[in-house]
């Protein structure tokens, strides 16, 4: 695993989550981010705004999970430990999950609650670069069934041949992972701009000739 070094990560952590405040993605102190290090994990604290972080604020924890400086972590990292375990023997392993309250996503989730997949395949760089989006089912924030719930989704769909990089939870917001937070970030826009695009326009999804020459040129898992 290709690890941030600690200074790396907290400053990744505090200019994404500025960015993402700024210009939309993120409001009040609805999100969290975090970054799985060598040696344990840092989170975002809780009831932060992604906005106005610290960097020496951050919460680290442990491997084992208990908090060894910074402010009191965000409850949310009991799910985010479990994607990061769960997709660590993935092609798409975790060394950050990102989380937002992204209004086109939320929306989408409303209107699609009894969908098991958030939006269908309709455009070639959501398709590339998201991929499939499982619906996970309402939990109340910070539940540890929605943990386990995500880790056994991300299990069956490695099985299945389709790992993915995201899920929804529905009425909440999308997680994301990837190998950086600002990696993480650029998932999310391309994830939360196919929700407003399918919120405008309804369009029908790329047929399966299309899906196979994005398989075929670009590698895409659909």
């Amino acid at each position: 695993m290709n690890y941030l070094t600690e200074d790396a990560a907290r400053a990744q952590i505090v200019r994404v989550g500025r960015s993402l405040f700024e210009r939309g993605y993120a409001h009040s102190t609805a999100g969290n981010i975090s970054v799985r290090l060598a040696d344990g994990y840092l989170i975002t604290p809780t009831d932060a705004c992604l906005g106005f972080l610290e960097p020496q604020r951050l919460a680290k924890l442990n491997l084992e999970g208990r908090q060894v400086s910074g402010d009191r972590a965000s409850k949310t990292i009991v799910l985010h430990r479990r994607i990061y375990e769960s997709s660590e023997t993935t092609t798409r392993p975790a060394l950050c999950v990102l989380h937002t309250h992204s209004t086109h996503l939320v929306a989408c989730s409303l209107l699609r609650e009894e969908e098991s997949e958030l939006l269908p395949p309709i455009t070639p760089y959501f398709v590339m670069k998201v991929g499939h989006v499982p619906h996970i089912r309402y939990h109340s924030p910070g539940s540890t069934q929605a943990a386990e719930e995500v880790a056994d989704t991300i299990t069956q769909r490695h099985n299945l041949g389709h790992p993915i990089r995201a899920v929804m939870l529905a009425r909440l917001g999308p997680n994301v992972w990837h190998e950086t937070p600002e990696a993480a970030m650029a998932t999310l826009e391309e994830l939360e701009e196919t929700a407003r695009l399918w919120l405008l326009a309804r369009p029908h999804p790329l047929d399966e000739s299309a899906l196979e020459d994005l398989r075929q040129r670009f590698g895409a898992i659909w």
